[in-house]
């Protein structure tokens, strides 16, 4: 199952709408994210994150909030990080 998941915007490159990227932080692990969906996201928002690109952008609480229901599903495993 595919499954969009929230992560904080910590840095964001590029000027170019379409090819604007960012480094998105999902719980520590920090990932590359495409932002082109969501032209308006600035570092600091919380966005939703689906097969590496940002679809919408939501408040910290709503974050927050589905994070603890994926905890409670343990739909966590691939965003912990794994051992070197």
């Amino acid at each position: 199952m595919c499954l969009a998941i929230p992560g904080q915007i910590l840095s964001i490159e590029g000027d170019d709408p379409l090819t604007r990227t960012g480094k998105v932080s999902f719980g520590g692990v920090v990932k590359d994210v495409n932002l082109a969906y969501v032209p308006e996201a600035k570092v600091g928002d919380y966005v939703i994150v689906h097969v590496g690109f940002a679809i919408s952008v939501v408040d910290e609480k709503e974050a927050q909030e589905v994070f603890e229901y994926l905890r409670q599903m343990e739909e966590l495993g691939e965003l912990q990080e794994q051992p070197t």
